[in-house]
């Protein structure tokens, strides 16, 4: 996270877990950032293109990097357990959407 932070990158995730399991999580993975809860996973489907699996109900993992601007930068669409964005991936990006072209 001091990485993040000293790049201006703020972290923000969402879950369509209950707030019960969702604060439950946030202690046990002792995450700082901001989590949202509750969310309705068929309709954040249609509206990011994000996995949603009928069989089991869940939402899989889907990571978005926003520019400052607000336009999508770049996003990872997980299918199953691999595929995920790591606070490595976003910095690497980052540096690299903002190192000066020559």
């Amino acid at each position: 996270m001091p990485e993040l932070k000293q790049l201006g990158i703020e972290v923000l995730a969402a879950s369509v877990d209950n707030q019960e399991d969702t604060r439950r999580m946030v202690q046990e993975t002792g995450v700082t950032f901001p989590v949202a809860y509750g969310l309705d996973p068929e309709r954040i489907s249609e509206l990011t293109g994000a996995f949603w699996e009928t069989r089991r109900k869940i939402l899989h993992a889907t990571g978005f990097l926003i520019k400052p601007d607000g336009t999508l930068a770049h996003a990872v669409y997980a299918a199953g357990p691999i595929g995920r964005y790591t606070a490595s991936d976003v910095i690497q990006n980052v540096q690299f959407m903002t190192k000066p072209k020559t």
